[in-house]
């Protein structure tokens, strides 16, 4: 996408960066630019999740304060892929708000894992930031009832037991305790 700068630049598949050169920032002095950020798919579980769109629009702000220059990125993601319990279509929305700080002189506390080579990695940051985000399970719904155990149906839309099913005999007791209860 242009800017009133210039271009963010891709390099590499699938990466998005952007010249640090280019701000040439005076201590005080802030500068914010409306991007694009590609961010690559998620893999969850051994399921991948899709972001939408794959070129996510953010606003990127860098501030020279004390020696160094702090970043600031926002944004909102969709990703998209299988429910974590019935495997059916599955969305969920993350919000980024994320800042860096880097001096390049500082010690190594204050250098952005972000910054190589006088470039701002804006596709691993975006992806770390949304990754912070991301729920522990990707769910349908909140209440989503998952798959049958014994037969693999969907028990969100079929919602049943299979009680003509002969229990473990290791149970027995633990059952004992429930009909007693």
């Amino acid at each position: 996408m242009h800017s009133a700068e210039g271009t963010v630049e891709q390099y590499a598949p699938s990466m998005t960066s952007i010249d640090l050169n280019r701000f040439r920032l005076r201590p005080g002095e802030t500068r914010r630019e409306e991007i694009e950020v590609e961010v690559l798919p998620f893999l969850l579980g051994g399921e991948r999740y899709e972001p939408a769109p794959a070129r996510l629009p953010a606003v990127l702000v860098a501030s020279e304060a004390s020696g160094g220059t702090l970043f600031t990125l926002e944004s909102s993601a969709r990703l998209s892929g299988p429910c974590m319990r019935c495997l059916g279509p599955a969305h969920v929305d993350v919000e980024i708000s994320a800042r860096e700080f880097h001096d390049p002189d500082g010690g190594e506390g204050l250098r952005s894992d972000y910054v190589v080579d006088d470039r701002l990695e804006l596709t691993a940051w975006a992806r770390d930031s949304i990754g912070v985000e991301l729920p522990d399970q990707v769910l349908c719904r909140p209440d989503c009832a998952g798959l049958c155990p014994v037969c693999g149906r969907d028990l969100n839309v079929e919602p049943h037991e299979h009680a003509d099913l002969e229990l473990d005999p290791r149970w027995a007791p633990l059952e004992q305790l429930r009909d007693e209860a």
